[in-house]
């Protein structure tokens, strides 16, 4: 099969295999240039596993301090003449690299909100690992199905109390428009998209894992959250989604008091804005992040998926350093991005972005490339007119 990408609006509807695996042993030899992480995680559970800060923490996981990894996620597998989602590529690619690296990595598919699948993960810790040493909760789904009540609550992307007006960016074309995005009109849609962003999810996880014994002493997890500028705030941090990052953040103190007795310890570590599948679908976000790319490149303070997660490992996590914490008690490894100088150059930028200037005061092109290669494609190692196997097995699922 010769595979391109197909477009539709935010959304990639092809990716290309030996594209993810060269994506995956980028993101693999950055981690191993900058050495071993000291007193690094040595057994590893990666919820949400298979793209962005979930596979790339599972990389800094596993090749910065030789940890064995189990990854889960929900993906679509490869099968002939239909092509596999990205993650499931990815996926693929990861764990041949850490069987041919001598480390043990294994992946559970299916829908990590459902007790099945938290029993499922439970029994192979039980079997491979005893235990776990740290958590990763890096899920992201549009909707999920309450595995208590079975109701399916769908999130939804809105201001809160009036409509929101700015700039955005086709970031294909590169046309900057207005919109309006109008407010929520039912409580129910801040209600579901804390039901299904926010933080119970993770709170169930780790109670279920305490429960079967899993976790060891002194174990670690972390969630992922985001705040960016006040520019993004309506959309963002002041809307339904930022109701669900606030759920999420108020979650740790429950967390941390079940983990009291056993030395454990929760954090919300919140990072930078990068192209994910995720943030591609927010308004207003793909050109704050264009701006956002050409300031800190220029600055030379630029950092992808991968630099975050293996500062967040090495700097912050472990190594024996500070924490870092921020007054809500949050790991902050989005500091470079909110500096002050950074973010007020950007919003100069932001009042003169127009169509005919865009190319030039902003980084669109690195933005559609990162885009791009979140799916496999734009890199220069890989010959896109071949023909590719599309039937891609992940080794320890088949």
């Amino acid at each position: 099969m010769i595979i391109q990408p197909r477009t539709r609006g935010f959304i990639c509807l092809t990716a290309h295999p030996d594209g993810a695996a060269q994506h995956i042993k980028n993101q693999i030899e950055y981690v191993k240039s900058k050495g071993k992480i000291a007193d690094g995680p040595k057994k590893v559970l990666v919820i949400g596993a298979s793209t962005g800060f979930g596979i790339a923490s599972r990389i800094s996981a596993a090749f910065g301090s030789d940890a064995a990894t189990i990854g889960v996620f929900f993906e679509k597998p490869a099968t002939e003449g239909k092509l596999g989602t990205a993650g499931w590529y990815n996926t693929a690619a990861f764990e041949k690299e850490a069987q041919a690296a001598g480390l043990y990595a294994k992946s559970i598919n299916g829908d990590a909100f459902s007790d099945e699948i938290k029993q499922q993960t439970i029994e192979l810790i039980k079997k491979d690992l005893g235990q776990v040493d740290l958590v990763v909760y890096s899920l992201a789904s549009p909707r999920r199905t309450h595995p208590k009540t079975g109701v399916q609550h769908a999130s939804v992307l809105k201001p809160i109390e009036k409509p929101f007006t700015d700039k955005t960016v086709d970031f294909h074309t590169g046309v900057v428009s207005d919109i309006t995005i109008n407010p929520v009109e039912l409580e129910d849609d801040i209600n579901n998209t804390v039901a299904v962003m926010g933080g119970e999810d993770w709170k169930f996880w780790i109670e279920d894992l305490k429960a079967a014994g899993v976790l060891a002493e002194g174990v670690k997890t972390v969630a992922y959250s985001y705040i960016g500028p006040e520019l993004t705030y309506p959309i963002y941090r002041n809307g339904t989604i930022g109701r669900a990052k606030d759920n999420l953040e108020a979650t740790v103190p429950a967390i941390n008091a079940l983990l009291a007795d056993i030395n454990g310890v929760s954090y919300v570590s919140v990072n930078k804005a990068l192209v994910t599948q995720s943030s591609s679908a927010i308004p207003v976000v793909p050109l704050y992040i264009s701006l956002l790319y050409k300031v800190m490149k220029e600055k030379g303070i630029h950092e992808g998926t991968i630099e975050q997660m293996q500062r967040l490992f090495a700097e912050r996590l472990y190594n024996n350093s500070d924490l870092q914490l921020d007054e809500k008690g949050r790991i902050r490894v989005d500091d470079l991005e909110m500096r002050e100088d950074v973010q007020q150059e950007v919003a100069e930028l932001w009042k003169k972005a127009t169509t005919e200037n865009l190319e030039e005061i902003s980084d669109i092109q690195g933005y559609r490339n990162d885009f791009f290669q979140l799916f496999g494609f734009n890199f220069d190692e890989i010959d896109y007119e071949k023909d590719t196997n599309e039937v891609v097995p992940v080794p320890s699922i088949g």
